[in-house]
């Protein structure tokens, strides 16, 4: 399946932006900066061609690592684009009713808010079809993130998603990624490839000279290679590789193997943990969202990662992309024997 641009011959070129005003944290709090595309998002209970109901809600990667750190207690800033429609409405809502900070998100009619359907297939198999080809999301440039950058945040988060979203958009990623580096913030990047977006020379094109900026690289085994040199032919080649161009930590997921991460000076690793598969969506940025809760509270990288399998195993134990993660104090829910009643 491919992109689709929805009522292409009316979306103008350039259009006004407009940033949203709301009473939430002050600049100076913000622990995570992040921002790309957040979508209205289709959730369909079986297989499109046989009709049915179509559950509305919204996905992003970056708003789904938002809300999971917000609910974990942390000051996020979400500086995204969406479209002036009523999806863009819904996003804007959800996020600020999850205590996600918008006030430095954008609003244009320069196109329409992003849209996902998820369709069910067989056992957890899902298919995914995106409609946001021309979308507002995908108009995000270096201009609009600006004031959020210059107010800085203790991390940047961002993703391989929105860098694949157009020129102005990977233009506008490597350069708050630099920004952020030199303004002496953390700087997280999720591969997070997405071969409908883009092909692996592109997203390696874009994504390795960003390596010498990172504090923190998230990848799946099979992503690696996408940040790394090319001339690493090897998963141990490609870590060491990453780790001696200046990346501070490389954390590697293995799905339902669990996970790892390497500093220059440490490797730990963890299983994944073992919860009723339900959705699989979404699982990688709840990983992300709980290493990151890690890091902000200080833990060490086995601790770090002890989070992340846990906010994962939410993820994949319940449906949606983020509607299932948990809270800071629900963090030890997974240790009751399956069936329990909490009373």
């Amino acid at each position: 399946m491919t992109d689709v641009l929805t009522d292409a011959t009316t979306v103008p070129t350039t259009a006004p932006i407009t940033t949203v005003t709301t009473g939430v944290p002050t600049p100076s709090t913000t622990d995570v900066l992040t921002f790309g595309e957040t979508m209205a998002a289709l959730r369909a209970g079986q297989p499109l061609l046989l009709g049915g109901s179509l559950r509305l809600s919204v996905a992003g990667a970056e708003s789904n690592v938002a809300i999971g750190l917000a609910r974990l207690g942390h000051r996020v800033r979400w500086a995204g684009l969406t479209g002036a429609d009523e999806f863009g409405r819904l996003v804007r809502r959800t996020l600020m009713a999850e205590g996600v900070d918008i006030s430095r998100a954008g609003v244009t009619d320069a196109g329409p808010t992003g849209l996902v359907v998820f369709e069910p297939r067989v056992a957890d198999l899902v298919r995914v079809a995106y409609y946001r080809t021309g979308s507002a999301g995908s108009r995000l440039t270096r201009d609009h993130l600006v004031p959020a950058l210059t107010e800085g945040a203790r991390v940047l988060h961002v993703t391989g998603v929105t860098a694949a979203l157009g020129e102005d958009a990977q233009q506008a990623v490597a350069w708050a990624v630099r920004s952020a580096s030199e303004a002496g913030s953390l700087v997280c990047l999720d591969v997070n490839y997405r071969s409908r977006l883009w092909s692996r020379e592109e997203a390696a094109s874009a994504l390795r000279p960003l390596a010498r900026h990172l504090d923190v690289l998230v990848a799946s085994d099979d992503e690696l290679a996408l940040a790394a040199p090319e001339q690493a032919a090897t998963e141990s080649a490609r870590i060491e590789a990453l780790l001696a161009a200046g990346v501070g930590e490389v954390v590697v997921k293995r799905g339902a193997r669990g996970a790892e991460v390497r500093t220059p000076d440490t490797r730990a690793s963890l299983p994944a943990v073992s919860v009723p598969v339900r959705d699989t969506v979404g699982a990688g940025d709840a990983f992300v969202a709980g290493y990151l809760s890690g890091l902000l509270d200080g833990e060490t990288p086995k601790v770090r990662l002890h989070r992340a399998v846990h906010t994962g195993a939410f993820a994949v134990a319940s449906p949606g992309d983020w509607e299932g993660l948990p809270a800071r104090h629900e963090l030890d829910l997974l240790r009751a024997e399956p069936g329990s009643t909490l009373r």
